[in-house]
């Protein structure tokens, strides 16, 4: 199934540039150019929230310290400019940072937000309008997608995170919002994931600011590369199926004795090309809660039940979890139930169902230092069990299937299932409850009228001459 392509030539990066060349935006359908605003409404709110994280405060006065002054790109929450490289990584860092962008999870999770700064930086640098950046926001998603797709069952699985194979999609979609012919952009494409393999320490236990930069790192080599080829730098354009590519390394991994797998047919086949065919931005998910993404499921059953019945905390002797084996893993392991920062709670499924339970809601307010370190959290914490359900795990991820149990003092029972988060687009967020969370975040930065203009330019970005319009 590998289908590794040693001798040809016909390596996939240059099948998808070329499909990547071809498609225009009158080419998309109405439909993935609306989730394509719709997205770029949410991480814009995501973006301006994330400039009151630390870790952007940082990053944000490293790259003002390091920069001539004079870019032709802005970034988010800063009046600097800066060149294209350092605008599409800071920018979406800020996207990034507070884990509340959107997310596409088959065989490995991925957040294709995370990589469509770089086309921004990329258009306002080359004095490029708004549906160049829808045409390059579809492309990004489209290829990110079909990456998260294609490994059976995902290099996350090995070991490996999934920025891994942002560095692919990144440069596909730099390359077309710069013209560039397939054979450089395939060049891209080598030169940037040879950059961008990542170890999954980066999610694993106790986690650092390096969770929120790793995608962004992506994104910003996608920028620098895609001009490096367009200058006629070359890289190994058999990066994912040519020999010592993605493919035949990792085809060395193993998992309850079964090889890596990758299904190379799936990233090429019945790529959309009309406006009648369907895109994979409409299948993505948007973010109900800022946290790790198999969190959604069981916040939300809990949120259910306690819409219904908010027992007191005193009351309640344990909370059973039961989700499938990664998710238990992932959110679940002993590092979970003491986070001491904001990086691990949002990745901590105990820290998340106690702060639900105590405050009625998740929002980032709920993530900053103080809170975190809130001792009266514990017994909470302390209260829920985490366990794999070997009966979810044939039903992930058509579904992503969790039981949230309450089991009071007094013996009886609180308990709700739940197969699609709020946010999934079967179970879809309202227009009034994604303005809500847009508000939320981008108030903190902005002023009302800011905020109001901005809207203004988000609902209309398509037609946007200037798409550095939407970065105040």
């Amino acid at each position: 199934m590998n289908n590794l392509n040693y001798k040809t030539g016909n390596f996939v990066a240059l099948d998808l540039a070329r499909w990547a060349a071809d498609l225009r935006y009158e080419d998309l359908s109405a439909q993935a150019v609306d989730d394509a605003k719709r997205f770029w409404f949410d991480s814009v709110g995501c973006a301006l929230g994330g400039v009151q994280t630390e870790d952007a405060r940082i990053l944000l006065e490293h790259y003002i310290a390091m920069s001539t002054g004079d870019g032709p790109c802005s970034v988010f929450g800063t009046d600097a400019t800066f060149n294209p490289v350092d605008a599409a990584f800071l920018n979406s860092h800020l996207v990034r940072a507070l884990d509340f962008n959107d997310i596409y999870w088959k065989a490995d999770p991925v957040h294709p937000s995370d990589l469509i700064c770089g086309p921004l930086a990329l258009c306002q640098a080359e004095g490029l309008g708004g549906r160049a950046l829808i045409l390059a926001t579809v492309i990004a998603y489209e290829v990110e997608c079909r990456l998260a797709e294609f490994g059976l069952p995902g290099i996350r699985e090995y070991g490996w995170h999934h920025a891994t194979l942002s560095g692919f999609a990144s440069a596909i979609a730099c390359g077309r919002v710069l013209d560039l012919p397939p054979n450089q952009t395939a060049h891209a494409v080598g030169i940037s994931a040879s950059r961008t393999g990542t170890l999954g320490a980066v999610t694993a236990g106790h986690l650092t600011m390096m969770k929120n930069t790793v995608d962004p790192w992506a994104s910003r080599v996608g920028v620098e590369f895609s001009l490096l080829a367009q200058r006629g730098f070359t890289g190994p354009s058999h990066i994912i199926d040519g020999k010592e590519g993605l493919c035949h390394t990792m085809s060395a991994a193993r998992v309850d004795g079964k090889p890596c797998q990758f299904d190379l047919d799936l990233l090429t086949t019945d790529l959309p090309t009309t406006a009648n065919d369907t895109f994979r931005i409409s299948d993505c998910s948007m973010k109900s809660f800022p946290v790790e993404a198999l969190m959604h499921s069981p916040l939300s059953a809990l949120m259910d039940i306690l819409s219904e019945s908010c027992p007191d905390q005193s009351d309640i002797e344990r909370i059973e979890i039961e989700v499938i084996a990664r998710a238990a893993d992932i959110l679940g392991d002993p590092t979970k139930y003491r986070p001491t920062s904001r990086e691990t709670a949002d990745h901590s499924l105990p820290y998340a169902v106690a702060i639900a339970i105590a405050d009625g809601k998740v929002t980032p307010a709920q993530f900053g230092e103080a809170r975190i370190a809130d001792p009266s959290l514990v017994p909470l914490m302390d209260a829920v069990r985490v366990v794999p359900n070997e009966s979810f795990e044939s039903r992930f991820p058509e579904e992503q299937p969790s039981r949230v149990t309450l089991r009071l003092r007094n013996g009886s029972t609180l308990s709700r299932e739940v197969s699609q988060p709020k946010g999934d687009p079967r179970n879809p967020m309202t227009s009034e409850e994604v303005m809500v969370k847009f508000h939320g975040l981008a108030s903190a930065t902005l002023n009302g009228e800011e905020l109001e203009r901005l809207i203004s330019r988000l609902r209309s970005i398509d037609e946007l001459d200037d798409v550095g319009d939407i970065i105040i």
